[in-house]
C-alpha cells in the first residue's frame, strides 16, 4: 500500500467524518430509526443522481458530486452500524462519543479491507474512470437490494456488509480521483 493512498484515504474520510459529526450535533441519532432497506434506498438515490449527471453532462442543482460521494460513505457507515445494532427507535439519543466510536470502528474495518484488496489488485483503481466507480456502486446496491429481498438467505454470495464496505471504498476512490482531477485542472 502506498503511503500516498493511505494519506488520501485518510483525508477523504476526515471530510466525511467531520460532516457526520456536525450532522449528529444538529440532528442527533435520528437515523437510528431507519431500517437497513431505507438506508440502502438513500444510498441508491445519491448514486442515481451521480450517474444521471455523469450521463447528461449537466446538473441543475448546484451541489457538487463530491458531496454525494460523502453522503454515500456516511449512509453506508450508518447501514453498517444498523446491521450491528439493529434499527432502534428508543436509541435516538446516542452520545457523540458513542456514535464517533462506532463510526471509527467501521472506518477502520473498511480501511483494512481496502489496504488488503489494494495490495492484491496493485492499485488498479488509479487507472479507472470515476464513472466506473459509480457503475460499481450501482451494481453493489442492486446486489444489496437482492440480498435484502432474499432476507439474507444467499447461496454463494458475500454478505451485505461486504458490499457496503466495497461501496465505501469505491466512493473514497472517486473522491480521491475527483480531487486529483481538480488539482490537475488548477495547475493547467
Amino acid at each position: 500500500m502506498s503511503t500516498k493512498t493511505a494519506a488520501q484515504f485518510d483525508q477523504a474520510i476526515r471530510q466525511c467524518r467531520e460532516l457526520f459529526v456536525k450532522k449528529h450535533h444538529d440532528y442527533g441519532s435520528a437515523w437510528r430509526i431507519l431500517r437497513q432497506t431505507s438506508l440502502t434506498d438513500q444510498i441508491f438515490i445519491k448514486a442515481k443522481r451521480i450517474k444521471s449527471i455523469e450521463e447528461k453532462g449537466v446538473q441543475l442543482i448546484d451541489e457538487a458530486i463530491d458531496n454525494e460521494y460523502v453522503g454515500i460513505i456516511n449512509y453506508c457507515i450508518m447501514a453498517l452500524i444498523q446491521m450491528e445494532k439493529g434499527a432502534d427507535e428508543s436509541d435516538l439519543h446516542m452520545s457523540g462519543a458513542e456514535v464517533e466510536g462506532l463510526y471509527d470502528f467501521e472506518v477502520q474495518t473498511t480501511r483494512s479491507l481496502m489496504f488488503d484488496k489494494n495490495h492484491d489488485y496493485g492499485e488498479a483503481w488509479r487507472d479507472m474512470r470515476v464513472s466506473t466507480f459509480t457503475d460499481l456502486i450501482m451494481m453493489k446496491l442492486m446486489r444489496i437490494k437482492q440480498i435484502e429481498d432474499l432476507e439474507g438467505q444467499t447461496l454463494a454470495s458475500e454478505g451485505i456488509d461486504a458490499n457496503f464496505r466495497d461501496i465505501i471504498n469505491y466512493s473514497i476512490f472517486a473522491l480521491i480521483r475527483l480531487a486529483e482531477n481538480h488539482e490537475s485542472a488548477h495547475r493547467n
